[in-house]
C-alpha cells in the first residue's frame, strides 16, 4: 500500500523537474505521423523510379517509429532498413558518409562489427535533423546502392523542406 502523501511526493518532484529545465530547448521529434507521411513520399518517388523498397523511420533515440513494406520488396531489405534508420540517428549521419570512413584503412573501419551487427556501412540511410539536432533518421533498402542513396535523401529533403519547418 503506497502512502496517502504520494501524489504530493510525486508532483512535487515534477515541479523540480520542470523548474530545472525551464528554459531548456526542445526540439522537434519523429511523430508517427511524420513517419508515415516519409514513408509515404518514399514510395511515391520508388513507385516513379519503377523499384519495389521498405522504409523504416527511427526516432533520436534510434528506435525504430514506423516501418513498411511496398508490394514486391524483398524480404531481406526490412532489416537492411531499419538497420540503416537505426545507424544514421545513432551516429549522427548518413550510412554514406560512414561507408567511406568505415572503409579499409579509414577512421571507422570495424564499426560495422559493432552493436550486434545494426551498424550498416552502406548508402541508404540519412538522419533528419531539427534545429542542428538530430532527432531521429530514414532507412530505405530494396533497389540499388544508388537508388536507395538517392531515396533516403530525397526523404530527408522532404523532411527539412516539409516537415521541420
Amino acid at each position: 500500500m503506497m502512502p496517502p502523501d504520494i501524489d504530493k511526493i510525486i508532483s512535487g518532484a515534477v515541479r523540480q523537474a520542470l523548474a530545472r529545465n525551464k528554459g531548456t530547448r526542445t526540439y522537434a521529434s519523429v511523430t508517427l505521423a511524420a513517419a508515415q507521411t516519409l514513408i509515404e513520399k518514399v514510395f511515391a518517388e520508388a513507385e516513379r523510379m519503377g523499384v519495389p523498397v521498405i522504409a523504416a523511420v527511427a526516432d533520436a533515440g534510434a528506435n525504430t517509429v514506423a516501418v513498411a513494406r511496398m508490394d514486391g520488396a524483398i524480404t531481406a531489405s526490412y532489416d537492411i532498413a531499419v538497420n540503416k534508420a537505426y545507424t544514421s540517428a545513432a551516429l549522427h549521419m548518413s550510412t554514406a558518409d560512414l561507408a567511406r570512413l568505415a572503409a579499409p584503412g579509414g577512421d571507422l573501419y570495424g564499426i560495422q562489427h559493432q552493436g550486434g551487427g545494426k551498424i550498416v556501412v552502406f548508402g541508404g540511410g540519412e538522419p533528419l535533423c531539427a534545429e542542428g539536432a538530430t532527432v531521429g533518421g530514414i532507412g530505405v533498402s530494396g533497389g540499388t546502392l544508388q537508388q536507395d542513396t538517392h531515396l533516403a535523401a530525397f526523404a530527408k529533403k522532404y523532411w527539412e523542406d516539409n516537415i521541420c519547418r
